[in-house]
């Protein structure tokens, strides 16, 4: 197999590997030639130190959520910010 990469740092800081390969399918059945297509996969990794964002995306929205989640709760109890109790 002949794949070859490149390396660069995008434009929001993130290290992007791009790899060309080949993607090798075989159809279902006994004697069919399996199909093979020139492919390019772009792999994203993002260094949390420089975006300033520890812990990625799930990180961020596990946290949104359990913000929300808290302020529903302080609304029906009526306790929280704002409230007289």
């Amino acid at each position: 197999m002949n794949t070859k990469g490149t390396e660069r740092i995008s434009e929001q800081g993130a290290n992007e590997i791009k790899v060309e390969t080949v993607d090798i399918q075989s159809p279902p059945g006994e004697n069919k030639e399996p199909r093979m297509e020139n492919v390019g996969v772009v792999h994203l990794t993002h260094d949390g130190s420089s975006s300033g964002n520890k812990g990625g995306v799930l990180a961020g929205a596990a946290d949104a959520v359990g913000k929300a989640f808290q302020a529903t709760k302080d609304a029906i109890s009526g306790s929280g910010p704002g409230s007289n109790k």
